[in-house]
């Protein structure tokens, strides 16, 4: 989820926090869990980081290592362990296992998300990514707003965030229903389709399709049951060639492959210069597609200079790149 979202959510089990006595009842525990609940709503997100060194290790890391087993039962016990050094009278057991909860509340939700994390390392390097819900969703936010709103205004804390949190399992529950009405509508519209990849939108009835046959890669949009295919792109094998080879090695393309399930490809030769360009599929956006991955390769098989991220045109990937074609 979003920062914000995550944010809220803190504030929500802090006021669920209410419901164990010896939070509600001692201002010193009171503090130093809503403090470590606020704290490990955010803090397997501190990979964001990695973007001040370069898309490439943000790619391959976002919500990894900091989401991951080791991870979530760490983070409690070094939040709990500071606060404790802070707040001394603070009962240990009753922060650590609500700054618990915060931190595998926010590892849990982000599974449900396009993007995933990898919560089963060291299991599992498998990104989860069950995508019923968009990385930022209004009516999760809004009812999250509304419940702390009445919380303010003087409603008990663990009737308004159990009811929440009720009405927040029915949701997941239907956005379950609805992706699955989704991709049986898929099915109909391409029969061939031997994987299909759907993902949330911010309205409720869209979702983004992806799907592949043998043969093709199909891409457009839902609303509701109603399916619209906007793009078909014959699939074909990469070409046997050494700039290609030298490019998919390289750490940009490699970071995009490893993130991207569905992707199309395109070679073109400026000079003695070879562009090789992998296009995620699944990020459609007004007729562009924003989430590549670039690599230019000499004739000596260098690569000058590769890219990956998201970009909304060509003069902005140009500038990334800083790419002046060999004549």
């Amino acid at each position: 989820m979003d920062t914000g979202t995550h944010i809220v959510m803190g504030v929500a089990v802090g006021g669920l926090a209410m419901v164990d006595p010896v939070v509600s009842s001692n201002t010193a525990t009171m503090t130093a869990v809503v403090t470590g609940i606020l704290v490990g709503s955010l803090i397997p997100d501190i990979d964001t980081v990695l973007k001040l060194r370069n898309n490439a290790v943000y790619i391959r890391n976002h919500r990894g290592i900091t989401h991951s087993i080791p991870a979530v039962l760490l983070w409690p016990l070094i939040i709990s362990i500071l606060l404790s050094f802070l707040i001394p009278d603070a009962a240990f057991i009753h922060l650590w296992a609500w700054t618990f909860f915060a931190v595998f509340l926010h590892v849990f939700v982000d599974i449900f998300n396009s993007y995933g994390t990898q919560a089963l390392r060291p299991f599992s390097n498998r990104w989860i990514a069950i995508g019923v819900i968009n990385t930022f969703d209004p009516l999760i936010f809004a009812f999250h707003i509304t419940a702390i709103i009445i919380w303010a205004l003087g409603a008990n804390p663990i009737y308004t965030f159990s009811i929440l949190y009720a009405v927040v399992f029915l949701y997941y529950l239907l956005r379950f229903l609805v992706k699955s009405a989704v991709k049986k509508a898929v099915y109909n519209t391409v029969p061939d389709a031997n994987e299909i990849i759907i993902i949330p939108t911010m309205r409720f009835f869209q979702w983004r399709i992806a799907a592949s046959s043998d043969t093709c890669h199909y891409v457009g949009r839902a609303y509701g049951r109603s399916i619209t295919i906007y793009d078909r792109f014959d699939r074909q094998p990469m070409p046997k060639m050494p700039e290609v080879d030298v490019a998919m090695s390289d750490k940009n393309v490699e970071a995009f492959t490893s993130f991207s399930p569905i992707y199309r490809w395109s070679i073109s030769t400026a000079g003695n210069m070879t562009e090789v360009r992998l296009i995620d599929l699944r990020y459609r956006s007004k007729g562009y597609y924003p989430f590549v991955a670039v690599a230019h390769v000499d004739k000596d098989l260098n690569v000058v200079n590769s890219y990956t991220g998201w970009i909304f045109s060509e003069d902005k990937l140009r500038k990334k790149l800083n790419f002046i074609p060999n004549s």
